[in-house]
C-alpha cells in the first residue's frame, strides 16, 4: 500500500508509535478531515479522535457491538458463527464502542478459514466505506449507538489457544482452530506420539468406541483420522517438528521407518 501510495506521490507516514505526541504532530500538519483507519493493530489517541471536522472512521470485521477486540475474523469461527460482516464506525475512546454508520451481512462458510474470511471481508467492506465517507461528506450519514445487548469481546489469540488435549475437545472445536487459528498462532496437537502442527483437516465420522481420545484410528488416503473427545479428525496435513508439510499419513510412515531403523537393545 505504501508503494502504491508513493507511485501516486501521495504522502505516507509510517510512525512506529501513533499515540507519540511527534506522531500526532505530524497527522495534525495534514489538516484531515476524516481519519479512516482499517485493521490498525494500534489505539489512536484521544488528540487525533478529536482533529477531524468528521471525526474518526473504522472499518471493523464484525456486526458490532459482538466481536469487539482485536481478532474478531477468528473468534466468530471459533464459535461457530453462521454469519458475520463488517461495521463501519465511528470511533471514540473505548475498544469498538462508537456509533456505527453502516453494517452488512455475509455468511459464514462451513469451511472458512481467518485468511479466507477475512479477504472477503475486506473487499465488503471497502465497498461499503465509499458509500459512508460519501454520505459523511455530503452530511447525510448517520452513526447510531450500538445496543449495550449482545457484547462480545474478541481479544487476540496467543499459543495456548492453538494446543490441542484430544481428551478435552470435541472434533468440531479441533476443526475451528484449525480454521480460525491460522496463520497463527496455529494449532499443535500430539500424533502418534510426536506435537505436530495441524494446516488443514475436518471432522469425521465417529470413533470406535475402543478408540480412546488421541488414538489414530484409521487412515483415509493420504489422511489419517484421530478419536477426540466427542466424535474423531481427520487429519489432512501436518508440519512436524523441523521438518516441511507434508500429509498426515506421510508423516505416519516416516514414524513407523524412523523406529524399524532404532537399534534394538
Amino acid at each position: 500500500m505504501a508503494d502504491a501510495a508513493a507511485e501516486l506521490g501521495i504522502a505516507v507516514l509510517m510512525p512506529n508509535r501513533i499515540r507519540d505526541v511527534e506522531s500526532v504532530a505530524e497527522i495534525r500538519a495534514c489538516a484531515p478531515d476524516c481519519i479512516v483507519a482499517a485493521a490498525y493493530g494500534q489505539i489512536l489517541p484521544q488528540a487525533l479522535l478529536d482533529l477531524p471536522a468528521h471525526g474518526a472512521v473504522n472499518v471493523h470485521a464484525s456486526l458490532l457491538p459482538r466481536w469487539r477486540g482485536a481478532a474478531p475474523v477468528a473468534h466468530a469461527i471459533l464459535a461457530g458463527d453462521t454469519e458475520t460482516g463488517v461495521s463501519i464506525m465511528r470511533m471514540d475512546a473505548g475498544l469498538d464502542t462508537g456509533p456505527v454508520y453502516a453494517q452488512r451481512r455475509i455468511p459464514v462458510p462451513a469451511d472458512a478459514t481467518t485468511p479466507s474470511l477475512t479477504a472477503s471481508l475486506a473487499e465488503l467492506g471497502a465497498g461499503l466505506l465509499l458509500e459512508v465517507l460519501d454520505g459523511i461528506a455530503i452530511g447525510e450519514a448517520v452513526a447510531t449507538a450500538q445496543p449495550e445487548d449482545g457484547v462480545m469481546l474478541a481479544p487476540r489469540l496467543g499459543r495456548d489457544d492453538g494446543r490441542i488435549a484430544w481428551a478435552a475437545v470435541s472434533a468440531t472445536d479441533v476443526d475451528r482452530r484449525v480454521r480460525a487459528l491460522q496463520p497463527w498462532p496455529g494449532v499443535t496437537a500430539p500424533v502418534a506420539g510426536v506435537n505436530v502442527r495441524i494446516l488443514a483437516g475436518a471432522p469425521g465420522a465417529p470413533a470406535a468406541d475402543a478408540a480412546r481420545p488421541g488414538d489414530v484410528v484409521r487412515a483415509t488416503g493420504e489422511a489419517v483420522v484421530v478419536a477426540a473427545r466427542d466424535g474423531s479428525y481427520r487429519v489432512d496435513q501436518v508440519v512436524p517438528p523441523g521438518a516441511r508439510a507434508m500429509t498426515a499419513a506421510a508423516f505416519l510412515r516416516g514414524r513407523r521407518l524412523q523406529r524399524r531403523d532404532r537399534p534394538q537393545s
